[in-house]
């Protein structure tokens, strides 16, 4: 093999799937994808598998989205638009458009990579890199990249450790003592375990290495069995373990951490607590994930805002916050915020206190409300003296309550309040 002159990143185009919907989110994900919620007070998820990307030196990307795809592409048009053609940079939003059949869009995760082949093929990539847009985590993909080459595989497969009673919702395998995989379930009811580890399993992180154009034989050959369901953790990746060389990843060995992040984090939000927790740990002193490390920065886009505000200073009424993460355009009247995110252009009203709260960009809390444990979608008014997160039969009747206590508020579940 001839040495390199350059990372690999430089010759791999990452690829993100990023067309999901994420019902388990509920009617967070009534007007947008999973991987356009927002995230951590000024991010969306899909930041995280973009910023990796750069971050790695990859500097060929596609985002490939399908349903209601409005808000992520605006997103992405926003903040994505600094790739150059002439420094050999592409950045391609990929929605389904029916180009290979008038009556056929994504029919799943290896479709939406099939439809766009001679896209792909246009820039020529040596590697592909095919990610999940609706996780959050650092991972340097150069140091996959270094093991796929190194080890000879035809698929690399990201994954990492999780406990056994976790792994049926994933891609779980066996691997030898090289390791190499030998045998891919796609969300198994009764999981194997790590030899040694019963209480693990090594689960599949959506995260593949392929040399492409390998890939797109694998992708071809998928596409002319009717029997298969155009999906990589059901079809391809099976298919190749028994026919080829898969080999795993394990998410340790690349997962970028600043010195005070002590474990790998890793964390799928796709559910309405686990998104309430994510986004709540951030603000504890030393947060699980640190958003504040320059050296593997979040890119996303950075809107033009004043800075955040807080007003008045009188007893039972002090613009105040405690343990929160206040992005800008904010304005804190007369009310007290503790262990909360407020997203862009949140204004909260005198005597009004938020709790344990997320409140999505553009909303105003009312004169006296009391938030606690919520969730607030973008864009909405709550009114005056209104209280959530205090009485749980009447949170469950006219909100989204989850079984952990976290409600989710809407505009439709504000408009039938009756007050």
């Amino acid at each position: 093999m001839q040495p390199r002159n350059q990372p690999i990143g430089r010759d791999a185009m990452a690829y993100v799937l990023a067309g999901g919907r994420g019902s388990r989110l509920a009617e967070l994900t009534d007007r947008r994808a999973k991987p356009a919620v927002h995230f951590g007070g000024k991010a969306r998820i899909i930041d995280f598998a973009l910023s990796n990307a750069l971050n790695s030196g990859i500097r060929r990307i596609g985002v490939a989205t399908q349903y209601k795809a409005h808000s992520l592409i605006r997103h992405l048009q926003r903040g994505w638009n600094f790739f150059r053609t002439e420094r050999n940079e592409s950045f391609d939003i990929l929605p389904a458009s029916q180009r290979v059949s008038e009556h056929q869009w994504y029919e799943g995760t290896a479709d939406a990579v099939f439809q766009n082949i001679d896209i792909i093929e246009s820039y020529a990539p040596e590697y592909m890199v095919l990610l999940a847009g609706d996780h959050v985590y650092k991972m340097d993909y150069e140091l996959m990249l270094q093991q796929h080459v190194d080890s000879g595989a035809d698929v690399t497969v990201g994954c990492l450790e999780v406990p056994l009673k976790e792994a049926r919702g994933f891609g779980v395998m066996h691997v030898d003592d090289q390791g190499v995989i030998t045998q891919f379930l796609e969300k198994p009811k009764t999981p194997p375990s790590i030899p040694g580890q019963p209480d693990m399993a090594l689960a599949s992180m959506g995260i593949y290495v392929f040399q492409t154009a390998l890939l797109i034989e694998h992708l071809r050959r998928d596409a002319d069995d009717p029997n298969s369901s155009r999906d990589f953790g059901s079809d391809i990746i099976p298919y190749m373990v028994k026919h080829g060389k898969a080999v795993a990843h394990r998410f340790s060995s690349s997962c970028v951490r600043a010195e005070s992040e002590l474990v790998p984090y890793w964390r799928d939000v796709g559910t309405l607590d686990a998104y309430w927790q994510a986004n709540i740990d951030l603000t504890d002193v030393v947060p699980s994930l640190d958003l504040y490390d320059r050296s593997w920065p979040l890119w996303t886009h950075s809107e033009v805002t004043p800075p955040a505000k807080f007003v008045h200073n009188e007893d039972g009424r002090r613009g105040s916050a405690t343990s929160s993460l206040i992005a800008g355009g904010c304005i804190v009247s007369g009310s007290s915020l503790h262990r909360s995110l407020l997203f862009s252009g949140v204004r909260t009203h005198s005597f009004s206190s938020v709790t344990e709260s997320v409140i999505m960009p553009d909303c105003t809390v009312g004169r006296g409300a009391r938030l606690h444990k919520c969730v607030v979608d973008s864009g909405i008014s709550i009114p005056a003296d209104l209280v959530v997160g205090e009485n749980p039969e009447e949170d469950a009747i006219r909100f989204r309550r989850s079984d952990n206590g976290v409600c989710l508020i809407t505009q439709p579940m504000i408009d039938r309040l009756v007050l």
